[in-house]
């Protein structure tokens, strides 16, 4: 097995972050994997089960991701890590050839509450597809990413609801850093793989301090802000992210965790976050709602029957270029399956542009007017009915 990795993944002695420019507290840069360059600010596209639903994979890249997001959890499950790389490793399984994050389950297996059992040494939880008894620990973990494959591993957490009392939310901590520990231990030596730290605290600053110096002493390639987007709201998001990204590491890719909406993201990169991920694109485009510069719109309603007009007119996206609101509505309708591969290629271009946009403007030193002019459109709402 050993010799098959070492032959699958080559010259895999590249991993580093590249501070580009900074505007205020928002940054822009690089980071450099064997498999592929990483713009930042990224947003990551999640592929749940080895797939971003209703996409191919290189419609996914030609929407500007840079790097996807898989599973821990799903993977595991159903086809099982084993199975994975024995037939190659995630990336060839998924035809995906450029960077995979893979989380590390932890968030998935807390929220299954009454399905798990929750110790020092790890979590046994039941399976959701067929009730079969499993145990994550930080080294299983660790082995399941390896044997997935993935450029970016994430260390095993606790990732507590909130809101939570200040005991719960320091014993959870406490717990996740003595996890961090032993998943830097189990992650071993692997050129060109990255192994990501997640701070923890809740909404407490000082426990979040507390969490990025053990952090900082354990080292990592990268560092995450977990425990948000978990019922907290924006503005507690927001004051959270004030503090927590700059008690990281300056000089290392700041991750959060789950995030968001398209006001989500933009507020969290001017509070300095380097990369993002979120199901939200691909699950509203399944649904009918569709992200443009003036806000969100719903393609079910009526009034978009008879419009010839594309969803967003400064778009290229396949959705906007080829086909009109009023085909849109009716495939979505007639529940036709190109619905959901138009809208959720139309999301994932829409978000991918944000990052473009931020990119640009970071470089520029121009941010401040960037974000102004995104929330005047935003405001101003979706084009006129004819």
């Amino acid at each position: 097995m050993e010799a098959r990795n070492a032959a699958r993944e080559g010259d895999m002695s590249r991993f580093s972050f590249d501070l580009k420019a900074t505007d205020g507290r928002a940054r822009t840069g690089v980071i450099s994997t064997p498999r592929g360059d990483i713009r930042t600010p990224a947003f990551m596209p999640v592929g749940t089960a080895a797939t971003v639903k209703a996409m191919l994979p290189g419609s996914v890249r030609e929407t500007g991701a840079d790097i996807l997001l898989g599973n821990t959890y799903h993977l595991m499950l159903r086809p099982t890590a084993e199975r994975i790389d024995a037939l190659g490793g995630l990336h060839k399984f998924m035809n995906w050839d450029r960077p995979i994050l893979t989380d590390s389950g932890g968030f998935q297996v807390m929220s299954l509450a009454d399905l798990r059992k929750l110790t020092e040494n790890g979590v046994t939880f039941k399976s959701h597809i067929d009730g079969s008894k499993h145990e994550l620990t930080p080294e299983r973990s660790m082995e399941i990413q390896r044997l997935l494959g993935s450029d970016i591993v994430m260390c095993f957490d606790e990732c507590p609801a909130l809101p939570a009392d200040r005991d719960r939310l320091a014993q959870s901590m406490e717990l996740s850093m003595r996890w961090a520990k032993r998943s830097r231990e189990a992650f071993g030596d692997r050129p060109g793989h990255a192994l990501f730290g997640i701070q923890q605290g809740g909404l407490e600053q000082d426990l979040r301090g507390q969490s990025a110096e053990a952090l900082r002493e354990i080292g990592f390639e990268g560092y995450a802000v977990g425990g948000l987007a978990v019922g907290e709201g924006q503005e507690a998001m927001f004051g959270c992210l004030d503090y927590a990204p700059e008690q990281l590491p300056a000089d290392k890719p700041r991750y959060l965790m789950g995030v968001g909406k398209p006001d989500d993201i933009v507020g969290a990169v001017a509070r300095g976050i380097d990369m993002m991920d979120c199901v939200l694109p691909s699950r509203s485009g399944r649904t009918g709602q569709v992200f443009t510069r003036r806000g969100v719109l719903n393609i079910k309603n009526a009034r978009h029957m008879d419009d010839p007009r594309p969803l967003d007119e400064n778009c290229d996206c396949p959705a906007c270029r080829g086909y009109s609101r009023a085909y849109l509505h009716h495939v979505f309708r007639s529940q036709e399956i190109i619905s959901a591969m138009l809208l959720t290629w139309h999301n994932l271009r829409y978000y991918q542009d944000l990052m473009v946009g931020m990119r640009t403007a970071i470089a520029a030193g121009t941010f401040a007017a960037w974000q102004a002019a995104f929330h005047a459109g935003r405001a101003e709402g979706d084009i006129d009915p004819l």
